[in-house]
């Protein structure tokens, strides 16, 4: 387990929607409040393991092999929340709709922030080698299916309580799978962002002239 810091409330709020949330006294106080709350039930876990490519197992599509391109190693990577974020949002649901959707974007930031620590853990493991960005099943044409093979050579199920459901959507919710390439030279610099995401056509961010982030 790992220790969360301060939330980026911020960043909270762009998840919110930006420009349509009123920041007031009231909207500071609420987000605070959600951010204690947050962090009193997150109990944040990763696990990691460092694969030698080339790896057959772990390429499905083009864009995965893009990215790990003059990679030497391969580093796998899932980190959950647990299961208490996932049940005080249910909570929060059917009490307070709008005090669960403040608390769904700070659970959002939480795990990002967990991303973030794994990051730098792996910088400072991997102090002579280059990090690619992280890649996750779901971008580009990287199978989401590929979730199973991440949770499977990780033990994630049995070691941390994370798993997928029948269309490959992680439980706990406010989880994450992804693979970063380790290079002895500095990657080229890959696209990144709305082109190479499968959720481009519904996504609520590009609706609204935004992006998530990635």
């Amino acid at each position: 387990m790992i220790t969360l810091g301060p939330l980026d409330r911020a960043e909270a709020v762009r998840y919110l929607g930006g420009a349509r949330v009123e920041m007031n006294d009231a909207m500071e106080r609420l987000l605070a409040d959600c951010e204690e709350q947050v962090l009193s039930v997150a109990e944040p876990k990763y696990l990691y393991k460092v694969l030698d490519l080339p790896c057959e197992t772990l390429m499905a599509g083009e864009d995965i092999v893009l990215h790990l391109e003059g990679c030497s190693k391969a580093v796998l990577l899932c980190a959950t929340l647990g299961a208490g974020v996932d049940r005080m949002l249910r909570v929060e649901q059917v009490r307070d709709m709008s005090r669960a959707v403040v608390l769904d974007a700070l659970a959002s930031v939480a795990i990002e922030q967990v991303c973030q620590k794994f990051d730098a853990f792996i910088a400072d493991k991997f102090p002579d080698l280059f990090q690619t960005f992280r890649f996750s099943p779901g971008y580009g044409d990287y199978p989401i299916d590929m979730q199973k093979y991440y949770l499977t050579e990780l033990d994630a199920p049995k070691k941390i309580g994370l798993t997928t459901n029948d269309n490959y959507l992680l439980i706990p919710t406010k989880s994450v799978t992804a693979v970063m390439g380790l290079s002895e030279t500095e990657p080229p610099k890959r696209r990144r962002g709305c082109a190479t995401c499968n959720l481009r056509g519904s996504c609520n961010y590009r609706q609204r002239g935004d992006h998530c982030g990635f």
